[in-house]
């Protein structure tokens, strides 16, 4: 009893002795050779860790000297499994007259955020329909098994060939929303499983790479629509977003291609070429030069199991682009419907909001129907999807009143609209970002 009375005191004692930290301090440590961040009011130094970090080492060095409890809770289902992670990084905790948020943001706004995902979380919101995405698999076989029957039985004339395009481009883009789910997390409870069934869908069915799509993706969830933090808004220099750019690259005379018609070379360099081009060659470069055989293993079996199936019908050169047009094709469904949840919305440097305010304001949401659903991905509840990222989507439209019911109470907008006026005002942003540019240009 002695000793254990002793222990007792001696954890204690630690606990009373624990280092503290201003804000002040703390944001000094936000480089690449020295990291700080905060979870629960702990401070933890992720310098060394997070070049073992599973997500990747840019998404957890992006909020190095802030408060990370929101996109922490946001980024893991299971936490006592990641906690057990943060121990041997603990290094003190926020001075008791520090405020829980740095930088001035929001506490009452991240307190009513914390009581929603409470509420989720007692709704089972959380948890997995898992005959949903049995079915969405099976319709995703169901459209390849398609494909494949139509030129064996109609032959390869031109008719067939562009019915099976389309065919294979809608199963294209259905995997893509499937494995987008799995790479979340969202449908088993067991990280492991989702990284297998992930791996097979965006390996095996699309010939990509899923560590390749996490460390993208995950940047773009924790810091969305931020320069230098969000690749998806690093568009190298051949468009210009929001306000703050197309002003920044005018006052510079930077004219890298003429911007103000970027609303109109949009329709040839955008859609057409991302997925066909410029994420093929990047997927392959990634795995290559970072060693990931597995991940290049999963997508070789794609490839193989492509050409095996489509070369006795046209060919070695006809095959390759027959699968160069069925990319064509899904890359535009892509384009058009990601991009129609941000780059409408407010693209700029970091502005240091918190985490409920800062998802608002880089997303918004395309009005709800079965079609919209299903050709989305259920990406039309952008909103929901980035608050709660491992949701399962199918369970969005259930926590969307509760968020609406925030917003008002906080005064935040709340954006969802028509479908088609989603995917028209994209033009529309590209034009008006491409007018600051040129006015900026010619008078600043």
């Amino acid at each position: 009893m002695g000793k254990g009375g002793n222990q007792g005191e001696g954890v204690a004692e630690r606990e009373a002795t624990m280092p503290t930290f201003s804000w002040e301090e703390i944001q000094k440590h936000n480089l690449r050779t020295d990291r700080w961040l905060v979870i629960d009011r702990k401070v933890y130094n992720i310098t060394e860790w997070s070049l073992r970090h599973p997500g990747g080492q840019r998404v957890i060095g992006h909020y190095a000297g802030e408060d990370a409890t929101d996109v922490f809770h946001a980024f893991h289902p299971n936490l006592k499994f990641v906690s057990k992670f943060l121990k041997p990084l603990l290094i003190g905790e926020l001075a008791p007259e520090e405020p829980s948020q740095d930088r001035g943001k929001n506490s009452q706004i991240t307190e009513d955020f914390r009581v929603l995902r409470k509420t989720a979380e007692d709704m089972n919101l959380f948890k997995t329909n898992h005959m949903f995405f049995l079915l969405h698999l099976a319709h995703i076989v169901a459209l390849e098994s398609i494909a494949w029957f139509t030129i064996f039985y109609f032959g390869n004339g031109w008719i067939p060939t562009l019915i099976t395009a389309f065919v294979l481009a809608t199963s294209q883009a259905q995997a893509g929303w499937l494995q987008h789910d799995y790479g979340h997390l969202s449908v088993y409870r067991k990280t492991m499983w989702n990284h297998i069934a992930h791996k097979f869908i965006i390996g095996h069915l699309k010939g990509a790479s899923a560590n390749w799509w996490n460390h993208r993706h995950f940047q773009h969830h924790a810091k969305p629509n931020i320069f230098q933090k969000d690749p998806d808004v690093n568009m190298l220099h051949t468009f210009v977003l929001g306000r703050w750019q197309p002003i920044e690259y005018g006052k510079k005379k930077l004219k890298y291609l003429p911007y103000n018609h970027q609303h109109e070379y949009f329709f040839l360099i955008g859609p057409p070429l991302l997925i066909p081009v410029y994420f093929q060659y990047q997927i392959f470069t990634t795995m290559i030069s970072r060693k990931d055989w597995v991940d290049l293993v999963w997508a070789v079996s794609y490839y193989t199991r492509f050409f095996i199936t489509y070369i006795p019908f046209y060919g070695i050169l006809g095959a390759l682009l027959f699968l160069s047009f069925v990319r064509f094709l899904e890359s535009h469904w892509f384009v058009w419907v990601t991009q129609m949840n941000h780059i409408v919305m407010e693209i700029d440097q970091e502005p240091y909001r918190d985490w409920f305010s800062s998802q608002l304001s880089a997303t918004c949401n395309v009005e709800q129907s079965f079609f919209n659903d299903w050709f989305s991905g259920h990406l039309n509840f952008q909103i929901e999807h980035h608050l709660f990222p491992t949701m399962p989507r199918h369970n969005l439209h259930k926590v969307a009143p509760l968020v609406k019911s925030l917003c008002a109470k906080h005064g935040i907008d709340y954006q969802e609209k028509p479908l088609l006026r989603a995917l028209l005002d994209i033009i529309r942003s590209l034009k008006k970002s491409g007018e600051l540019w040129l006015d900026a240009y010619l008078h600043k």
